[in-house]
């Protein structure tokens, strides 16, 4: 297939654009500058300019390729705290890329967050919509609308740590925030627990899924259904040699920041589904085991 890849240069997008073509597939990138556009084709791919603030920009190569998959997001944003300016932008990207793949058959892969899950039981599932009021459930929701309209979506919802070599998210902002503030901390017992699941595991879901999830398809990018949040904190404050302490309140806001609603929460989630209707096996190391290692160390 030849597949378009939005957020082709980022973390997770670099290892499923490596994934797509060492499966024997050809990608089609998005970049944004000269940078990333090199880096790009010194890995194999084609490439093709543009970003989310064009999202008719997309529908172009959309519809000149055989599948796509979605993973660019507007994540500075994040740090920000505008989440719904974030979702909106996902959600203009996403109805682009419908309309351009609209009646094809092909498939539309599209990267969500185990996190907004409304869980009907103890551990998030497949079967369990997005909760409404997130900022990315609207996007979610218009992926899995178009399996009505004749395209192969899926949503494959990722954990808040995709953990590994290269990761800039939710595990070095931890880490930094550790060494800055002299304390390794928690929110209140420290027994709420993340999902989790390594970078090069999360690769080859999405490559999966483009081949042959079914149309409407929810997916979950879990491999350790939930980590307490203690356990990381003790892990880091012993790589740091710094003490390790539990917050609430003023204090946790004070030391989390932007971080602090997600550091609080519990939100375990199954891919048993996910496993059983693609055949996923997760060989990875587990988040602890990949916090030993020294990549994650590095000043």
């Amino acid at each position: 297939m030849r597949v378009f890849v939005t957020g082709a240069s980022g973390f997770i997008g670099s290892a499923v654009v490596r994934e797509l073509l060492g499966a024997g597939h050809r990608v089609l990138s998005l970049a944004r500058s000269d940078r990333s556009a090199a880096a790009l084709v010194e890995a194999g791919a084609e490439v093709c300019r543009g970003d989310l603030g064009d999202p008719e920009g997309l529908q172009g190569p959309a519809a000149a390729s055989d599948g796509v998959v979605h993973l660019a997001y507007r994540h500075d944003l994040l740090d920000t705290g505008d989440l719904t300016t974030a979702g909106e932008i996902d959600l203009r990207a996403v109805e682009a890329l419908g309309a351009a793949l609209e009646g094809s058959g092909k498939p539309l892969v599209s990267a969500s967050g185990s996190m907004i899950v409304q869980a009907s039981g103890p551990v998030a599932t497949e079967e369990d919509p997005a909760a409404p009021g997130t900022h990315r459930t609207p996007a979610e929701n218009a992926v899995l609308a178009l399996a009505g309209r004749g395209v192969r979506s899926s949503a494959v919802r990722l954990p808040p740590t995709v953990h590994g070599r290269g990761d800039r998210a939710f595990l070095p902002e931890v880490i930094g925030r550790a060494r800055a503030r002299g304390v390794s901390a928690y929110v209140g017992d420290g027994a709420n627990r993340w999902p989790a699941v390594h970078l090069l595991d999360a690769a080859v879901l999405f490559r999966l899924a483009l081949e042959s999830a079914p149309a409407g398809s929810r997916l979950h990018g879990v491999a350790e259904e939930g980590v307490p949040f203690r356990d990381i904190a003790s892990l880091v404050g012993r790589r740091l040699g710094l003490p390790v302490r539990g917050l609430s309140g003023d204090e946790a806001a004070a030391h989390f920041g932007w971080l602090t609603p997600f550091a609080g929460l519990d939100s375990p989630a199954s891919a048993t589904l996910t496993r059983e209707r693609l055949g996923w096996r997760p060989v990875r190391p587990g988040l602890l085991a990949d916090l030993e290692e020294g990549h994650y160390w590095v000043v």
